[in-house]
């Protein structure tokens, strides 16, 4: 019941052509594990999330990504999530026209393979916004249309909390917020995690979030793989000292 990356290598297609991005990354979640990526802009992190999620424009080229043995490159997007992997997004897509209500029930139908039942679902909906902050009248808004950061990150939880798949990828989901939303947004990952069976890929170059969710491990990635990895005190030794020692390791080693 584990999500495993063995020796993961994946390209992404740009206007030049194929450009190598991933080295051979190793990396497994167990569930109930929380896992923080911690490296330098560039290095990769958002690749990895995009590859595992299925993006066209990243191509695994050799390697595995098996999500309770299921291999997941053999698997189109809706099948991943299907099998139980979340992405949010780092930087989520404006929707005109698809209410936040409608992705939402959209979204849950095509997981479970069947409808919610309405009474319950609007019920369940409007206690996962209120958790998140945010009014009942926001389910009636596009999909991230006009939204700031802070909204569009506190919909990306509201969706982890709703479709509550086994394994969630949260690419910089503390990017461009401020304290008070990102407490907000830290304890919706915290009750997702705190059922005790759900795992959590957190990619992050800042050390704040993990002051509100405590990883398990901490991998520190530099040009496309991980260099090291180690407890939470890792991320303690990344705020005094960065990433400079590492990213001259890797080039001495490339």
């Amino acid at each position: 019941m584990s999500l495993v990356i063995n020796d993961l290598h994946v390209d992404v297609l740009t206007e030049d052509g194929p450009k190598q991005i991933l080295k051979g990354v190793n990396l497994t979640i167990n569930p109930g594990e929380v896992h923080a990526i911690m490296g330098p802009n560039g290095s990769g992190k958002s690749t990895l999330a995009y590859a595992m999620a299925g993006h066209p424009k990243y191509q695994m080229t050799s390697g595995s990504v098996t999500l309770d043995g299921k291999e997941l490159n053999e698997l189109s997007v809706d099948e991943r999530a299907r099998a139980g992997l979340f992405l949010a997004m780092q930087y989520p897509v404006e929707v005109p026209g698809v209410s936040v209500s409608n992705f939402l029930r959209t979204a849950k139908t095509a997981i479970d393979g069947e409808a919610p039942k309405v009474r319950t679902w609007v019920k369940e909906v409007n206690q996962a916004m209120g958790a998140l902050g945010l009014d009942s009248s926001f389910s009636g808004r596009s999909l991230n249309e006009g939204f700031s950061g802070g909204e569009k990150k506190r919909a990306e939880i509201v969706q982890l909390q709703l479709l509550n798949p086994k394994y969630a990828i949260l690419d910089e989901t503390d990017s461009g917020l401020d304290i008070d939303a990102l407490r907000v947004v830290a304890d919706g990952v915290n009750r997702y995690t705190g059922q005790g069976d759900r795992g959590v890929l957190l990619i992050t170059h800042y050390t704040r979030i993990l002051n509100y969710i405590k990883p398990d491990f901490v991998h520190v990635y530099v040009d496309g793989r991980v260099v090291t990895e180690g407890g939470p005190e890792l991320a303690a030794k990344l705020e005094e000292t960065g990433y400079d020692a590492y990213i001259a390791a890797a080039r001495a080693n490339a």
